[in-house]
């Protein structure tokens, strides 16, 4: 009776997590399926087999995005926001997590309020106040914005890494002559860098696709990012819908890739966040 049970629990499962990962790879497949296609074949019917593989798609997509300039534009965006974001949460985390802060409750209120807060509140003054400073079309400018948006989810998950390291490791550490510095660096950042690997993808998946900021702060041409460039593409009154789904999925390809070869690191970390909070 037992094993019949588990048995029709683990069908139950499986069919579950099958049907999850069909509803999930679907719009990948159509987005593949549709970018070898004419733009007429998608409007007739975009479930169907191209007649004839457009592979210039591809091709034109790269080009009319300018592809080479603006994926380049947002690597090195997500890249500097990464640093900032794992640098500045990391370093917070610690301290919150390791001593005593007397306004916690408070403080706690204030990063669960960032983190909620829509960007579109602080949108027109950090405008004008970027724009009084001249740093318009500043990437590194940008960056910064992004850290500051991304801090708080990402000092509040990184807390919660620190407080699962035993406080006998840090006080081992110290007797022996440590320094503050030195424990962090020697001590905690090893142990906790599942948790920093997660940060860093989930903080590079939000920047890569960011849109609304982008195309604030990044007007000129040379400095678009790939996401903007990839939104130029439709026109007003046609678009060549095989030559955008290639150049979406030429966006997504870079992220997807990254997740499946860090996917492991990814999981032990979001799993290791959940110990303590």
């Amino acid at each position: 009776m037992r094993l019949s049970e588990s048995r029709i629990t683990y069908t139950i499962v499986y069919a579950t997590l099958g049907i999850l990962l069909f509803i999930t790879l679907l719009p990948i497949a159509l987005m593949v399926l549709n970018s070898l296609k004419a733009s007429s074949e998608i409007v007739q019917n975009p479930l169907a087999w191209p007649s004839r593989l457009r592979w210039d798609n591809f091709a034109n997509a790269w080009r009319d995005a300018n592809f080479a300039r603006t994926l380049l534009n947002s690597a090195v965006l997500t890249a500097m926001t990464i640093v900032l974001v794992c640098t500045t949460g990391s370093l917070t985390a610690y301290v919150l997590a390791r001593r005593k802060i007397k306004a916690w409750k408070i403080l706690t209120f204030y990063l669960l309020a960032s983190t909620t807060a829509p960007i579109q509140l602080f949108l027109f003054p950090l405008y004008f106040g970027f724009a009084r400073l001249g740093l318009i079309n500043n990437p590194i400018a940008v960056a910064f914005i992004y850290t500051a948006v991304y801090s708080p989810f990402a000092i509040m998950l990184l807390r919660t890494y620190f407080l699962a390291v035993p406080k006998e490791l840090e006080e081992a550490a110290l007797i022996d002559g440590a320094t503050h510095w030195q424990v962090f660096r020697r001590v905690f950042l090893p142990i906790v860098s599942p948790g920093i690997m997660t940060i860093a993808l989930i903080i590079g998946l939000y920047s890569w696709n960011e849109f609304l900021i982008a195309t604030t702060f990044l007007q000129g041409q040379d400095r678009l990012t790939a996401v903007v460039s990839f939104f130029l593409l439709s026109g007003q009154y046609s678009s060549d819908w095989g030559e955008i789904m290639a150049a979406a999925l030429i966006i997504v390809l870079p992220i997807v890739i990254l997740f499946v070869l860090l996917q492991r690191r990814f999981i032990e970390g979001m799993a290791g966040g959940s110990v303590k909070g």
